[in-house]
């Protein structure tokens, strides 16, 4: 690389990440305590086990799920390396590996961040404080992206900041559409009723997608509708299509800038990626199988990692689960 030392890119860019994956998750949390129930009002903590394939792990520890064993594997188990607090702190090994790059604002915010989860009690997930602690989360990680914004000087760094953040949304929305667009397909006889309703409206709502779709279809919506919109919708920027652009987009420019030979086996997959995607219909994928397309995306977005990696970065610092 020219001016970057790979362990900072490595660093930078896993940095991204982590803060991206703690929103998510606490995004995905707060929606599942309000939304995700069965008609006997029952809700599916399943689902978020098998979105970060830690299902194994937990019955090991906990046994059959249960809400309150759910919300804090997730939140504040250290011992979860999946968990929120564990996720943030990879962030925060990840930001005190990148002091002599970062602002000093960005560095304050996130090492009191950390601490403030860090000293939070079990006390303070039960309803209806979870909510609370999911805003607390979501506001920190919301802050930080705007103090990176504002204050990260742009250079290389900058770029491969964007590729990690990029990146960690697309993985997200495909893990989350293919677990919950399973798990909440309703028999026939549920198809427009408001249980059916509801379990979408959290899925978009677990997303950030919401009031978007709703810009774009003010009323009513289908499975296909929610699936092609956080699949291929470029002007939602965390659909899997926006992201995988930007993601293309800061590559080309971060390898013209710095003049940077790396990459190059990353933009062929990120190219295939961008066609297959601006090709595809949502009836289509469907009728041939939504699964088996978003696992092969979740395969080609770990290989666009990989292939990032092996251009581009040195021994890996402190990192959560992937």
């Amino acid at each position: 690389m020219s001016n970057l030392l790979s362990r900072y890119a490595d660093a930078i860019f896993w940095l991204a990440r982590y803060v991206e994956r703690a929103e998510d998750l606490a995004r995905i949390l707060d929606v599942n305590e309000t939304f995700s129930r069965d008609s006997q009002g029952a809700q599916n903590w399943q689902s978020i086990l098998r979105i970060y394939t830690l299902a194994e792990r937990f019955r090991e520890q906990h046994g059959e799920p249960t809400a309150d064993a759910v919300i804090t594997f997730f939140t504040l188990d250290d011992s979860n390396p999946g968990s929120v607090v564990s996720t943030l702190g990879a962030a925060r090994e990840n930001a005190r590996t990148l002091r002599p790059l970062i602002s000093t604002e960005m560095w304050t915010q996130l090492n009191i961040f950390y601490n403030r989860v860090r000293a939070m009690s079990g006390d303070e997930l039960s309803e209806p404080r979870l909510a609370r602690f999911c805003a607390t989360i979501k506001e920190g990680c919301q802050t930080h992206t705007g103090i990176t914004e504002g204050t990260f000087y742009r250079d290389e760094g900058w770029y491969f900041y964007r590729l990690g953040r990029n990146l960690e949304r697309a993985d997200q929305t495909t893990r989350l559409l293919d677990v919950k667009y399973h798990m909440l397909l309703p028999s026939v006889d549920q198809v427009g009723s408001p249980l059916d309703v509801s379990q979408w409206n959290a899925l978009l709502r677990s997303a950030a997608g919401y009031h978007a779709f709703r810009r774009i279809q003010p009323s009513g919506m289908t499975p296909a509708d929610v699936a092609g919109f956080l699949l291929f919708h470029r002007r939602f920027p965390r659909s899997v299509a926006a992201c995988i652009a930007d993601v293309d987009t800061q590559l080309h420019e971060l390898r013209r800038s710095y003049g940077l030979d790396g990459g190059a086996a990353a933009l062929e997959r990120l190219d295939a990626l961008r066609a297959r995607l601006s090709e595809a219909t949502i009836d289509v994928i469907i009728r041939r199988g939504l699964h088996q397309f978003l696992d092969d995306l979740q395969s080609e977005i770990g290989a666009v990692t990989f292939d990032l990696a092996n251009d581009f970065f040195g021994t890996r610092p402190v990192q959560a689960a992937q």
